[in-house]
């Protein structure tokens, strides 16, 4: 009887030392998804206010210049090749085997909703914001044509809300640091090249990635502390 008393007053103790360590855990996860929040609805405002008042046309053309300066028929191979990365077939493909892996092999159902809903109202965000602001696509060399308006990016949107997403859901399943080191930088260089392809190509000023990259990340975090939240209250009614 008193070792059972014993183990069980030793489970407690550990219990609740987890519970501390997780609760810490995730106020630590808020805090910064409410930093970048903030961060990201700061940084798409500006951007918003300069565009509008038309003070950031000398930026956004000497880094044009500067990237279009670079053109060669290789990197243009390889810019064509992470525009279409990022493009609506591509991540329509890409969140299809996610969400397969999701549901089928890890039974993961609640991740699997946060990255079709992240995925989708990126998609509606984006849709809104061009038709909101309608700002014309720059007339500078193009490689491909495209039509539609310009602020902000979708691909960049898209990039960073299926990639940012994806090392959100990895992240929590990966043991190692350097696992998760290599992750962040893979998506990183993912959302950065499939940005840096539209204004190569010449559909997108560097402001519209910029743009997108901000709205995109708001949208992102605010989907995180929800679902973040969401998994706090599931957690504390099981326990």
């Amino acid at each position: 009887m008193s070792d059972s008393w014993f183990l069980r007053a030793i489970m407690q103790i550990y219990g609740r030392k987890i519970e501390v360590m997780l609760s810490m855990n995730l106020k630590i996860q808020l805090l910064w998804a409410f930093i970048i929040s903030v961060v990201s609805l700061i940084g798409f405002s500006l951007m918003a206010i300069l565009i509008s008042r038309h003070q950031i046309l000398a930026f956004d053309s000497a880094i044009i210049s500067y990237i279009q300066g670079l053109e060669t028929p290789t990197l243009t191979a390889i810019m064509k090749f992470f525009t279409f990365v990022g493009s609506g077939n591509a991540i329509f493909v890409i969140a299809v085997v996610v969400m397969f892996f999701l549901y089928v092999l890890l039974h993961h159902r609640s991740e699997l909703v946060f990255f079709a809903i992240v995925i989708a109202f990126a998609s509606l965000l984006n849709q809104m914001l061009k038709d909101f602001f309608h700002r014309a696509r720059p007339d500078f060399h193009r490689l491909v044509e495209i039509g539609g308006y310009s602020f902000p990016s979708g691909h960049a949107m898209a990039a960073m809300a299926v990639y940012g997403a994806l090392a959100f859901i990895l992240w929590r399943h990966i043991p190692t640091r350097i696992g998760r080191s290599i992750l962040i930088i893979l998506s990183a260089i993912m959302i950065f090249m499939i940005g840096i392809s539209r204004v190569y190509l010449g559909v997108h000023y560097p402001s519209d990635i910029i743009g997108g990259y901000f709205a995109s990340a708001l949208w992102l975090t605010i989907a995180i502390w929800f679902y973040q939240r969401y998994k706090e209250r599931r957690y504390n009614r099981k326990s």
